[in-house]
């Protein structure tokens, strides 16, 4: 009963964690149809950061910030100047976004060297609660608290926002949107920056459970892509729940099934292709 119990709490912040991930990466890829494979990248830059941040001696959650935006920052460019070009190619966009995805790894690896950097949680979270009997570590509560914070704050934002309008209407027709005036091209690095920095902040958060290594962007990017595929392309409430359920998946299936784990991760993306390629939220194909 142990086992399965750390299991689940296992799974649970896990999957909070693959949410920050994959959020961001499904609204890139729903909303503006780019296949970003530098996104496992950026989470592992946006951990590094955090790395030096806290070297710096920067406040734990002043350093998930700074991280953030550095990512937006980062994320803004990349599309500005790069993907902006290649709008409509998408061949070439997963060619540069594989090859940034490679820069940034050995970037990385030359600044911060291979070896493995652990980050201590904050020292008001390393503790645990205790709910039914269950001892819930408090930091991976405060992990799965922020994912939930940030799922519900995506949400309003898309769909109770003047923003979220323009953007949703640039995304189902971007000619008839910049003749309403609408500056297109403005909002898709404003989406591609959000993305970069949820990727960020979620890198950071995930250095006191997975620790900060190189391979952390290859290990992260397939999990993003299954969820993508689970939930449906541009949809908030797919990534929230495919992010929960490949948790669970991952955690278990390691350990039950140690031999055929990646059969036990991939199966359900390669069932969801054949019997619904859309995801389970994602809209039919006109």
């Amino acid at each position: 009963m142990t086992l399965y119990i750390i299991l689940t709490i296992n799974s649970i912040t896990m999957g909070g964690l693959l949410f920050l991930l994959s959020a961001g990466f499904s609204l890139i890829f729903g909303l503006m149809r780019i296949p970003n494979l530098a996104h496992g990248a950026l989470f592992m830059l946006g951990a590094y950061f955090g790395v030096t941040f806290l070297r710096m001696e920067v406040n734990f959650w002043i350093a998930v910030i700074f991280s953030g935006v550095a990512l937006a920052i980062i994320g803004g460019v990349i599309e500005r100047l790069l993907l902006r070009r290649l709008a409509g190619q998408e061949l070439a966009q997963v060619l540069v976004t594989l090859g940034l995805a490679f820069i940034i790894a050995d970037v990385c690896l030359l600044i911060w060297t291979g070896d493995p950097i652990p980050l201590n949680a904050p020292e008001s979270l390393r503790g645990v609660e205790r709910f039914f009997g269950i001892v819930f570590p408090r930091y991976r509560l405060a992990v799965v608290v922020i994912a939930l914070i940030l799922a519900i704050g995506l949400w309003f934002l898309l769909e109770r926002t003047r923003l979220g309008a323009m953007i949703r209407a640039s995304v189902d027709d971007p000619e008839m949107a910049r003749v309403t005036g609408i500056r297109v091209s403005r909002l898709f690095t404003i989406v591609f920056a959000l993305g970069a920095a949820l990727a960020g902040v979620g890198g950071v958060l995930s250095g006191p459970i997975l620790s900060v290594y190189p391979g952390l962007d290859a290990e992260m990017l397939p999990l993003a892509l299954i969820i993508v595929i689970l939930g449906g392309a541009g949809s908030l409430p797919g990534a929230f729940l495919g992010s929960f359920v490949i948790g669970f998946i991952y955690n278990f299936g390691q350990v039950f099934f140690p031999d055929l784990a990646y059969v036990v991760l991939f199966l359900p993306m390669l069932l969801m292709l054949v019997l619904r390629p859309q995801g389970l939220f994602g809209k039919d194909p006109l």
